[in-house]
């Protein structure tokens, strides 16, 4: 094993617990928890995020960190075109993850301390639409790190 075989395995980890994360977030759990009542649903949604968000601040610094390693130690220059677009499309991800982070998940956790359940629906609504936005950048990501790497 390589340094920079350690390097992609734990870029790869990243990848999957945070779009593994969002796809069944977003697939499977959005889907089941829309039959529970506002005041179940919003608090189980504070909940998982209060647990999910931590793993995608690691998932962040390990894709990161293992991205710019393999960039810097193959050379910005030698570096396939699909490694340049997929800095650009991760730091995308990242600012918008921020974005929620600093924002609605916020506002979300406000909402359901004080059992607003009409603010917390907003707040959830701005979170689930840039998780989609997420997801979707993310699976365009990993087709340019998979089906890209001829360019």
């Amino acid at each position: 094993m390589t340094f920079s075989h350690l390097m992609l395995f734990l870029h790869l980890v990243g990848v999957v617990v945070w779009v593994g994360g969002m796809a069944f977030a977003y697939l499977c759990l959005r889907p089941a928890a829309t039959a529970l009542p506002p005041a179940q649903r919003l608090p189980l949604w504070a909940a998982v995020f209060a647990r999910f968000f931590p793993l995608v601040w690691a998932s962040v610094a390990l894709i990161a960190a293992s991205g710019v390693v393999r960039l810097v130690d193959t050379g910005f220059a030698r570096a396939p075109v699909a490694w340049h677009l997929m800095l650009v499309t991760g730091f995308v991800m990242i600012a918008v993850f921020v974005w929620i982070w600093a924002g609605p998940w916020r506002a979300l956790q406000s909402a359901v301390a004080g059992e607003n359940w009409a603010g917390g629906a907003v707040a959830l609504n701005r979170i689930r639409q840039r998780v989609a936005f997420n997801l979707a950048l993310g699976f365009v990501t990993i087709a340019i790190a998979t089906l890209g790497l001829a360019l």
